[in-house]
């Protein structure tokens, strides 16, 4: 059982002191490539959730019965599994999104982040633990894949949510959010160059109200006499 002190610190871990994309800055090939947009970013993101809750379930349960010599091919193995059932649920039920995202689908298989918690945590603690740390941290790494799709989605077209017609059909291009009408868009923003400069700019913020904190924390401590 897990209790509720440790279920805040799995989350305050996988959320802000070890977010995987501003202070790990582990997965950054999907980071970059696939934050264009909110949607994709979002879809994304949660894939690779789903991906790290059942496959840290599953590493954990099967610790106890799998070699240490052999436990990096048995964990992809896992891991190479259960992304083959969500590419396969993805390509049948929202096809044209499954479309954009293309190969980083499949390549969840092979991202740092879901293999390194697997081998870091779920190897050596209970299931139950370790689909909490592995929820927390693919939540971590959402917000930041959010957040990034956003910034370059709205200074790359002005708009907010492009692409939810992928998910939910043509009804729901209504829900796009045209927030700079008439603005021309800025291209740098949605390559691959503009994800590097949004990245480093939320690295830096991170890092910057990191040191505020630390600073706070330290003019509260009272000087010894």
């Amino acid at each position: 059982m897990i209790t509720a002190t440790e279920f805040r610190s799995l989350f305050h871990n996988g959320l802000i002191k070890q977010n995987t994309g501003l202070v790990q800055l582990l997965g950054l090939c999907p980071l970059l490539a696939i934050s264009n947009n909110v949607i994709n970013a979002l879809s994304l993101g949660l894939a690779t959730v789903l991906v790290m809750a059942a496959s840290s379930g599953a590493v954990s349960g099967v610790r106890h019965f799998v070699p240490n010599e052999i436990r990096i091919p048995v964990f992809v193995l896992i891991i190479a599994a259960l992304v083959t059932v969500i590419d396969l649920a993805m390509n049948a039920f929202v096809h044209p999104l499954y479309l954009v995202l293309g190969i980083f689908i499949p390549l969840i298989t092979t991202n740092c982040i879901v293999l390194a918690r697997a081998d870091a945590f779920a190897s050596k603690n209970h299931p139950l633990h370790s689909v909490v740390d592995a929820i927390a941290m693919g939540l971590g790494l959402t917000l930041v894949l959010v957040v990034l799709g956003a910034i370059r989605e709205l200074a790359g077209q002005g708009t907010l949510l492009s692409g939810i017609d992928l998910v939910f059909g043509e009804e729901a291009k209504q829900f796009v959010l045209h927030l700079l009408p008439g603005y021309k868009g800025f291209l740098l923003a949605i390559l691959p160059p503009g994800a590097f400069i949004a990245l480093g700019l939320l690295i830096a913020a991170n890092n910057w109200n990191k040191a505020r904190a630390e600073q706070r924390a330290r003019a509260a401590v009272p000087v010894a006499a």
